[in-house]
């Protein structure tokens, strides 16, 4: 099949998602002007850069009061936000963290998580979490808006501060597979990284 994505695809939902896979998950710990805590999953975030350090996620929608969501607002607002790695062990409490609270709920408490004091920026992070990254915003960038009207903003940080557990690690090196991130997929679908390979790249001819 084909379709353009302005046009309706006539499937049951919308494929897009499903064809973009796996997406890592931006699950962001934020704090508020007036201290509230946030945390909440993105499924639309990645590492865009390595030197310098810099991941970006995508704060679509809107807040069930209206505005823009609290990540991309705080994140803004105060210059800084954390990355908490999600995985199999927290695939529940990464779910309840979506859920739509009012701006003042705090999420680690919804969701059953400790806060974890970051080493340089404000934002708690996930203690139960086996790696996180402290960031500063670098940029804000307005997308178009949603079909509904919603705000879509992509946020863009510069990771100060990297935090991984001891037991993440295998000679000296993180051991995915043990850990066990999770990612997105499309639809309410989500996969699991508990196998890996390697593979070496060719040699430049000559």
């Amino acid at each position: 099949m084909f379709y353009e994505p302005k046009n309706p695809h006539g499937l049951p939902h919308n494929p897009l998602y499903a064809c973009i896979v796996p997406r890592p998950i931006g699950w962001i710990s934020s704090l508020s002007a007036d201290g509230h805590v946030n945390l909440a999953p993105f499924s639309f975030f990645n590492a865009v850069s390595m030197a310098p350090p810099m991941v970006m996620f995508c704060n679509n929608g809107s807040h069930v009061s209206g505005g823009i969501k609290d990540s991309g607002t705080n994140a803004e607002a105060l210059g800084e936000f954390v990355f908490n790695m999600a995985t199999w062990d927290l695939r529940d409490q990464m779910n309840l963290s979506a859920a739509a609270l009012p701006r003042d709920a705090d999420e680690f408490e919804f969701a059953g998580l400790t806060k974890a004091e970051s080493q340089i920026v404000n934002p708690p992070r996930v203690a139960e979490s086996p790696i996180a990254f402290e960031c500063r915003t670098w940029k804000v960038v307005s997308l178009p808006p949603m079909p509904d009207g919603a705000e879509n903003t992509m946020v863009i940080g510069e990771v100060v501060g990297v935090h991984i557990a001891d037991d993440a690690l295998t000679d000296g090196m993180i051991d995915t597979a043990r850990i066990k991130p999770i990612a997105r997929l499309g639809y309410t679908d989500y996969a699991v990284i508990d196998q890996t390979f390697s593979m070496t790249r060719p040699q430049r001819p000559g």
